[in-house]
């Protein structure tokens, strides 16, 4: 290699690494937050700062609306007890660095039909991490309400079976600094505690909003409303103290 041929390698080099740089400083520049921008207005979100972790294939936002139709063998699981790993439902979400806020959704599953159909809110941070709520079909009889957490790698679930003929749930998401509730109500006023859990990576930046899939042979088309940001609705504890160090 020619001493020209060296220089022009270095150089191409070094301009790829400012490049690099540069890039990745306009993307921290141009961090939205979400929950802050809402909270500066009444606590409507922008739906124009909602990102697709993955898109759906069909999707549509009308009116302060979101419908997601979901594909067949799509779903959020890692590992525990089925020992597979699935990470291919459509996720659609908001950033904020915020420490202490909530969020409500309203979800409308009316046309779910098979079994594990489900839709509704999640913190996806990565494959291994992440948090969600919702509603899954198990047959004409009953489905199951309930919750799912992952830290490093592994699920649980903790769910309890409702009716079937419950068609629509809200969930309220709420954050005190690294540590969530998730909420459900069946009429958007009066909450009912579903879980609280530790997130290991939700240190800092989160980014939080909805969902929907359907793990078999099946398709339907979730609807998400009534979308908002409030303060924290999930006070701090009063009761014990916590031990002393």
């Amino acid at each position: 290699m020619s001493n020209i041929t060296k220089r022009l390698c270095i150089g191409l080099c070094l301009f790829a690494v400012a490049c690099g740089n540069t890039a990745r400083k306009a993307s921290e520049s141009d961090f939205t937050d979400s929950v802050a921008d809402a909270l500066a207005h009444g606590g409507q979100i922008n739906l124009e700062q909602l990102q697709w972790t993955r898109e759906p294939a069909s999707w549509e936002i009308k009116e302060g609306v979101i419908s997601i139709t979901t594909a067949p063998h799509t779903d959020l699981w890692q590992r525990t007890y089925y020992h597979f790993r699935n990470d291919n439902a459509p996720v659609l979400q908001m950033q904020t660095r915020e420490k202490f806020f909530s969020f409500v959704v309203k979800t409308d599953f009316t046309q779910s039909h098979q079994r594990f159909d489900q839709c509704g809110i999640v913190m996806y941070l990565d494959s291994d991490n992440w948090l969600k709520g919702s509603v899954e079909f198990e047959n004409k009889e009953f489905q199951h309400l309930g919750s799912v957490a992952t830290n490093n790698g592994y699920s649980d679930w903790a769910t309890t079976a409702i009716s079937a003929e419950v068609k629509t749930m809200w969930y309220r998401f709420s954050r005190r600094e690294d540590d969530f509730c998730i909420e459900c109500s069946t009429d958007g006023v009066d909450f009912s505690q579903m879980r609280v859990c530790h997130m290991y990576e939700a240190t800092d930046a989160i980014r939080f909003g909805i969902y929907a899939c359907s793990p078999e042979e099946s398709s339907f088309t979730a609807v998400f409303s009534d979308m908002k940001i409030t303060e924290c609705a999930w006070k701090a504890h009063d009761g014990q103290q916590p031990d002393e160090e």
